[in-house]
């Protein structure tokens, strides 16, 4: 039908200008199809000031209090990737305690939010990066917009 009748229409005009080159082509089957252009997400965790800072393309967009593992729960330093990512979930190793919006980055360590707000900036946790979970759900859909192939996670201590 009509959706049917706007590919025709978008394929025959990719064919006119593919005739003038192949960058106008490619450019208008982008606008065309909607394919959004992704971001490189860098978030780095840094223990020692339990703090996380979040950049877009280099630019700096957001900083927050976090916190990481307690005494005898250590947060992994170093560089990672999401692994997965779920929007709810509960811990089976902790009593189902919450962790909302959570990024997994290694075995079962996460990035998510906690109810636990009051002990933000200092370690409080089993080793996993907790956050507001305002803050959680702003980072998950960031990191979901622009892929997990294009975020990296980097804990220092």
């Amino acid at each position: 039908p009509a959706q049917h009748d706007w590919r025709r229409k978008a394929g025959q005009a990719i064919m006119t200008i593919w005739r003038g080159g192949w960058l106008a082509a490619g450019v208008l089957a982008g606008i065309l199809w909607g394919s959004a252009a992704q971001a490189d997400v860098v978030v780095h965790i840094d223990k020692s000031s339990q703090r996380m800072s979040v950049s877009v393309d280099g630019a700096p967009r957001y900083n927050w209090a976090i916190s990481t593992g307690r005494n005898g729960y250590g947060t992994p330093s170093g560089t990672f990737h999401p692994q997965s990512m779920m929007r709810s979930y509960f811990s089976r190793k902790y009593y189902n305690a919450p962790m909302p919006h959570a990024i997994f980055f290694y075995y079962g360590f996460a990035i998510h939010g906690t109810n636990d707000i009051s002990r933000l900036g200092g370690p409080a946790s089993h080793g996993c990066v907790r956050l507001h979970p305002a803050n959680a759900a702003t980072l998950f859909a960031l990191v979901q917009r622009n892929g997990p192939r294009n975020t990296t996670i980097e804990i220092s201590n």
